[in-house]
């Protein structure tokens, strides 16, 4: 079984470079996919608010140690008390003692002392690294600035239409780890003429040509899927690396289009 890559984190974490993600799924739909995806050999698991119960039942049954696995969660910006709330109640329907990843959710609200809850989480030992999720330049500027505090990840959205060259430059001289929520644009760009060629070429799906140009940019890709055969799809992009001039083409088809 393939064993995914993975980037170390500022404060000496590594994560898996391919996550496994449920949100827009359902109870029933999360508990599955999560079986099917530690099955296929995923051990990155990113837990989004309302699929913590259904992922924690799976990861209590299934025959994986836990140092094995890399499981994230995510809190909302909500003040100091409420977030650190949130983030004992995700972690006890989780049925964890600590999360690998905590992540800040959102920009709205007030970002900056949810983030000191979470630099609290840290201190006590419930989260090995903590960071954002939807931050853009201007609010890590803020968060930093008011904190002192850089996250280890940001998870934003990115692929191949959305490249967010200025954002992944501004993490890369920070220390922080770009994460991709929407990988594929939700799966907007399995269509596209450019990417379809190039599965055509390398013998892939467009979705593992997408996957692997973000594992060649050094980027974290959150992939998430309720269908078995996508799931399994999706773990296959290790024995493969697309060429210089490929990943050229790739880059061409920046067009700053948000999904």
């Amino acid at each position: 079984m393939a064993v995914p890559p993975s980037l170390a984190l500022s404060v000496g974490v590594r994560i898996p470079q391919l996550l496994f993600g449920v949100a827009g799924l359902s109870p029933a739909e999360t508990g599955r996919a999560v079986r099917i995806a530690l099955d296929t050999g995923y051990r990155g698991i990113d837990a989004t608010p309302g699929t913590e119960t259904a992922v924690g039942a799976v990861l209590a049954a299934a025959e994986v140690p836990r140092e094995d696995l890399f499981v994230s969660v995510h809190v909302p910006a909500q003040g100091y008390d409420s977030a650190r709330r949130a983030a004992d109640q995700a972690l006890e329907a989780l049925g964890l003692e600590r999360a690998d990843l905590c992540l800040l959710d959102g920009t709205k609200g007030a970002f900056t002392d949810t983030w000191r809850a979470l630099g609290r989480l840290r201190a006590d030992g419930r989260a090995r690294a903590i960071g954002v999720a939807g931050f853009g330049g201007s609010e890590l500027r803020r968060l930093i600035d008011a904190t002192g505090s850089v996250p280890s990840v940001n998870q934003i959205e990115l692929h191949p239409w959305l490249q967010q060259l200025p954002l992944r430059e501004f993490h890369a001289e920070r220390g922080i780890v770009t994460a991709a929520a929407s990988p594929a644009a939700n799966a907007a760009l399995l269509s596209d003429e450019t990417v379809t060629a190039l599965a055509a070429k390398y013998g892939k799906t467009p979705a593992q040509i997408v996957l692997r140009w973000h594992l060649q940019c050094g980027t974290v890709a959150v992939a998430a899927s309720a269908t078995t055969t996508r799931i399994r799809e999706n773990f296959g992009i290790f024995d493969f690396e697309l060429a210089d001039d490929d990943l050229a083409v790739v880059a061409e088809l920046d067009n700053g289009t948000r999904v």
